[in-house]
């Protein structure tokens, strides 16, 4: 018999929903993996212990086995972890020293696993931006990130910097740090340019409000440093700049795509090339994204968008404006799907959505067939539902 539940919608009022589609089949891996024709990161989320003594607007409380348990998940399924990032609240909940924490605990995972594709976040937020803060000061608080990930074995992805937003006066003090940087590295890394929609204080990056002149002191960067390089990831939520940068590239440097919104058209491709991906939204969609890519791989268009396709108007809802608040939906969902008995969050972010916002997610997830087992998330919808009266 199907679920039915009673959900608020826009204006004050509840409306009947009733659970129609069966969740997605769990992706197989024959042969022991998968073969992707792209590369995939999932962005991953952090789960908290609910049960810590502390102030949880003020302190970590990260329950290391079910954060852990969703990395094997995602391994599980072919998909590569980007890690300490946005998603796992990375300068909304997650400080430095708590993603050094993080990175140690998930290296020591990934070590016991050959298959296992991580990457980690390195950037300067243990450097409060300020007006004493010099482009040096940047310089020596990447290196300081970098020497930390590199000497766990880890490879970087090297995040964007408030401090360096704060401090730079021209597109040369960009090109002085990432110089600086890209010449220490020991293997290439991934450049991530995170639009000012996920964080405001990166407004101007690279040296312009402009995102098409942004992109020329980028591209400069990347395309000069191409053997320092994997890939570079942009989050600007615009699937034309996405694309007008990925046909500048060296052809050795990929283009990741942190387009939440257009993602499957940007995977897919056209004739003149395609992206790979590194995004938030494949955490809470990973079967999906699994699947589809397996379709992919083997030429199946039309299977890749049937299944990837409709998690877009999911992901849309999760990113919608204020973009930065799209970790509590990602864990919401977590919580739906079981992976973690609780919607708790670092800095009690949980609250960032309203209840609202979090039915339309539960509608929008169903319709993407990634609620895992409809029964357990209708009744955790119950108990969301049942803390505001409902």
């Amino acid at each position: 018999m199907a679920t039915t539940l009673r959900l608020p919608v826009s204006g004050g009022t509840l409306q009947d929903y009733t659970v129609v589609n069966t969740p997605l089949a769990a992706p197989q891996r024959p042969g022991g993996g998968h073969a992707f024709n792209r590369v995939a990161y999932a962005a991953a989320h952090v789960v908290v212990d609910p049960l810590a003594d502390n102030d949880p607007w003020l302190d970590r409380n990260i329950d290391w086995e079910r954060t852990i348990a969703f990395r094997e998940y995602l391994w599980d399924l072919g998909l590569g972890v980007a890690e300490a990032m946005d998603t796992a609240q990375r300068g909304m909940g997650l400080d430095w020293t708590g993603a050094k924490e993080l990175i140690a605990n998930v290296q020591s995972a990934a070590r016991q696993r050959p298959d296992a594709l991580i990457a980690y976040g390195a950037g300067t937020d243990h450097l409060p931006p300020g007006p004493d803060i010099g482009i040096d000061d940047v310089i020596r608080a990447y290196e300081e990130q970098v020497a930390y990930v590199e000497g766990q074995g880890g490879r970087i992805i090297l995040m964007a910097s408030r401090a360096l937003a704060a401090a730079a006066k021209s597109p040369e003090d960009y090109v002085r740090v990432y110089d600086r940087i890209l010449r220490q590295v020991r293997q290439p890394v991934i450049l991530h340019w995170l639009g000012d929609m996920f964080d405001p204080a990166l407004s101007g990056y690279w040296g312009s409000r402009d995102d098409i002149e942004a992109m020329e002191t980028a591209i400069a960067i990347i395309n000069d440093h191409a053997g320092k390089v994997d890939g570079v990831k942009i989050s600007l939520l615009s699937a034309e700049k996405e694309i007008v940068m990925r046909r500048r590239l060296d052809g050795a440097v990929k283009m990741y795509t942190g387009d939440d919104f257009n993602y499957a058209e940007l995977i897919a491709g056209d004739e003149q090339g395609y992206s790979h991906a590194l995004l938030g939204i494949f955490d809470a969609v990973a079967p999906a994204a699994s699947a589809a890519l397996q379709k992919l791989a083997t030429d199946d268009l039309a299977g890749f968008h049937d299944i990837l396709a409709p998690t877009v108007p999911l992901s849309r809802h999760i990113f919608k404006a204020p973009t930065r608040f799209y970790k509590t939906g990602v864990v919401f969902l977590s919580y739906l799907n079981g992976f973690q008995n609780h919607f708790q969050m670092l800095g009690g972010q949980q609250s960032a959505r309203s209840v609202v916002h979090l039915a339309e997610l539960f509608r929008l997830a169903d319709k993407a067939r990634v609620l895992r087992d409809p029964d357990i998330a209708a009744a955790r919808m119950k108990t969301i539902l049942a803390t505001i009266g409902i």
